[in-house]
């Protein structure tokens, strides 16, 4: 077998840098139509008219309608957090500290982030397959016809609901995991309820419940933002649609987690 020429070797490294300086072009491009979309959401929901109705039916569609997949992960997330804590203590004759550890865990971070990648999965989802289908059926065009500005019609109701909705099932879901963290800790740890209770009480403080709260807001945001620009971005027919939930789904959770990163660091220090 002959060696590479240089030829062959200058050819693969141009490819190389090809593909990266390619990659990176669409990362940009993809975060600079992220944040108009968002900057153009935000303007807008101060101006008229204020779709109260929409904002409503989205409330239930984002919010009520997810109760149940929330509760549900963070009832056994919960009891599987207190179970882990509390055998890895027990050794160490500690394990009526495992409902404090694991509270504060769960309000901390495990409740508002699961409760939000899992709600991505369905919100966001359902929001990219929905304005994708209406795209693919020219039913965007039709409401630009009509004089109807598609942001405001409908990325502003999803918007302002998912940022309300998302902290107040994230409210449910810590209680909820919790409560299932005592069931454990009562009848499977053997820990009475009341020694269970007053280690809460004495580990798990305000702050960290607000902290874990307050973070949901901007992921509200960012599920409502990928999930409607995924959707504006849907390729023709069923397979455009497919491919846009399906990045959303992936698009939201990592924006996520990342985003869960920064805005710990900063309530650390502003709420210690």
């Amino acid at each position: 077998m002959k060696p590479a020429g240089p030829n062959i070797i200058i050819q693969e490294t141009e490819t190389f840098l090809y593909r990266i300086g390619r990659r990176t072009v669409d990362f940009l491009e993809i975060a600079g139509r992220l944040a108009q979309l968002f900057l153009e959401t935000v303007s807008m929901c101060f101006q008229r008219p204020f779709r109260l109705r929409l904002i409503v039916e989205q409330m239930v569609s984002i919010g009520v309608m997810s109760i149940p997949i929330a509760l549900l992960t963070a009832t056994f997330t919960g009891m599987v957090l207190v179970l882990q804590t509390g055998v890895q203590l027990k050794p160490l004759g500690m394990k009526i500290y495992s409902s404090g550890i694991s509270a504060i865990s769960f309000a901390r971070e495990i409740g508002p982030v699961l409760t939000s990648v899992v709600l991505a999965g369905r919100v966001a989802a359902g929001i990219a397959a929905e304005i994708g289908t209406m795209k693919v059926t020219e039913q965007i065009d039709a409401l630009k016809t009509l004089g109807t500005n598609p942001v405001s019609y409908l990325v502003v109701p999803r918007f302002i609901a998912a940022t309300f909705m998302f902290p107040m099932l994230t409210i449910l879901a810590i209680a909820m995991g919790i409560g299932g963290g005592f069931i454990v800790g009562v009848f499977l740890l053997n820990i009475t309820p009341g020694l269970y209770i007053t280690n809460i009480w004495k580990w798990l403080a305000l702050n960290d419940y607000l902290g874990g709260v307050f973070k949901t807001f901007f992921f509200g945001m960012i599920v409502a933002i990928v999930g409607c620009h995924k959707g504006f971005e849907t390729g023709f027919g069923a397979q455009g649609v497919g491919e846009a939930t399906t990045q959303s789904v992936v698009m939201a959770s990592i924006l996520i987690l990342i985003a869960n990163f920064f805005l710990t660091s900063w309530i650390i220090q502003l709420l210690p």
